[in-house]
């Protein structure tokens, strides 16, 4: 389960033996129960296609001719 983080946690805060993430830095390597309890808590949300911020898609470069 993708997350991303939406609440902000004191200096010293630890999520999984980690330093607290950021507000906006979306997780991928967390439990899914830990994720889903993150989600429930209010904390985070999950991170769908519905919810990903749409930014620049990557474009191929030109073939050479």
């Amino acid at each position: 389960m993708r997350i991303r983080i939406i609440q902000g946690m004191p200096e010293g805060a630890v999520l999984h033996d980690r330093p607290w993430p950021a507000e906006g830095t979306e997780i991928d390597d967390l439990p899914t129960t830990v994720a889903a309890h993150l989600v429930a808590s209010g904390v985070a949300e999950e991170v769908t296609e519905e919810t990903r911020p749409r930014g620049r898609k990557s474009r191929k470069a030109p073939a050479d001719e």
